[in-house]
């Protein structure tokens, strides 16, 4: 089964964290009318999880500490993924640029993509992180599409790298860069090297969430 590297993600015109190597959504006109959802954009690692397999943004994805956690929960729900379907989400485990102390998992899902590689209505999508037992990154809003209440969005940006809006409906591979867009914080990555290349800080998990292995 052939697997799909995600595709970057455009910064909206007003992001404060996009630099000359980013790319800028010219036009949100697509989300104009439409109802769409906007999420927190989690600090963590790509990931994406397949009924025969698992990777990070690279398809080649080398061995980590940081993806022990991930492959282990992988390995639990991969027979319940359909096939030729994939699970994207956010693993958390390591540190990053910032510290989350309370999590509800250390994976958090933000989307599902068929064997025709149209992404799932967001509604959809969180009636599948239940039936996997998987949780999805934080909502932010949910409505129509209303730039000024987004640019007036002031996330904490001590403890939020940024948002991501998205269509609610489905929609196609193809159309990813028209229909989702992120914004993201001033000098997002922080840390003076990456992180791959230090030793794993785990970051906390909320008291009884369940997902500590």
């Amino acid at each position: 089964m052939y697997h799909v590297k995600y595709p970057r993600t455009r910064h909206v015109p007003w992001s404060p964290g996009s630099t000359s190597d980013d790319l800028l959504s010219d036009s949100l006109l697509p989300l104009h009318g439409k109802r769409v959802i906007v999420t927190e954009k989690m600090d963590g690692e790509n990931s994406s999880l397949y009924r025969d397999g698992y990777h990070a943004r690279s398809l080649d994805s080398r061995h980590h500490p940081s993806r022990n956690w991930v492959k282990a929960m992988h390995a639990g729900i991969a027979h319940l993924i359909p096939e030729g379907w994939r699970v994207c989400g956010e693993n958390l485990y390591a540190l990053h640029s910032i510290a989350y102390n309370e999590l509800p998992s250390y994976f958090l899902m933000f989307s599902l993509w068929n064997e025709h590689n149209q992404c799932l209505a967001w509604d959809e999508t969180v009636e599948w992180a239940n039936l996997l037992g998987l949780t999805h990154v934080p909502v932010l809003y949910d409505g129509i599409y209303d730039e000024a209440h987004l640019r007036a969005m002031k996330p904490d940006t001590e403890v939020v790298e940024g948002y991501v809006v998205r269509l609610a409906e489905s929609f196609s591979f193809s159309e990813f860069g028209d229909v989702v867009a992120k914004w993201v914080r001033t000098n997002h990555v922080q840390s003076e090297e990456h992180w791959m290349h230090k030793a794993v800080v785990p970051n906390g998990l909320a008291p009884n969430c369940g997902d500590g292995q």
